[in-house]
């Protein structure tokens, strides 16, 4: 945004002449009229400088007319009227590096992979082989199944697997590591 100098400190009012009507307008800021005319004659010379620094033609227009709205809700503090153009011109420059931060930090910020995120190949990879793990673990025995699975998926200690199924400690352990066994030929044999 523009460096704008500060609204003077609150005078006394007091009806002006005519001859000093013209002096009090000058002084009061630029008027709309003549930020309008500034607006016309200005507004592909500021596009092109907006297009120097963006590269879209839309982001351009949308800085452009940004920075007359700006300037025209400051036009009261522009003191000189002659340094309009001058205003437009360092509004159009900010908006634009603004422009630019925000994209670099959108960019930033969409570059980096969620951390556990795997790749479309990973996931196609490890559903392939939970697919061949369903149909190993379908190809043991009901008591290998079911130890695993409350062994390994359900995250049970093996006192608990043995108190769930009803069977001794010595036959979960049995049971595991020959399903693990069979497991680990059934995942290693050709597909």
């Amino acid at each position: 945004m523009p460096v704008i100098a500060p609204m003077p400190a609150a005078r006394p009012t007091r009806l002006p002449s005519q001859r000093e009507g013209s002096d009090e307008a000058m002084a009061a800021g630029t008027t709309v009229d003549h930020l309008t005319e500034t607006y016309r004659a200005h507004y592909r010379s500021l596009l092109g400088l907006a297009a120097l620094l963006l590269d879209d033609t839309a982001s351009c227009e949308d800085v452009v007319q940004e920075a007359f709205i700006r300037v025209h809700s400051a036009r009261k503090r522009v003191r000189d009227p002659e340094k309009t153009l001058a205003y437009l011109r360092q509004t159009v420059v900010n908006l634009s590096r603004s422009a630019l931060r925000r994209r670099i930090l959108g960019l930033k910020l969409l570059s980096k992979p969620m951390p556990d995120m795997a790749s479309a190949e990973e996931g196609a990879y490890e559903q392939l082989e939970r697919d061949q793990l369903i149909k190993a673990m379908r190809g043991l025995q009901r008591r290998q199944r079911e130890v695993l699975v409350l062994r390994y998926f359900a995250d049970m200690t093996e006192a608990q697997v043995a108190e769930t199924l009803g069977i001794s400690l010595g036959s979960v352990k049995a049971y595991g590591s020959r399903g693990i066994a069979a497991l680990r030929v059934a995942m290693e044999a050709p597909a």
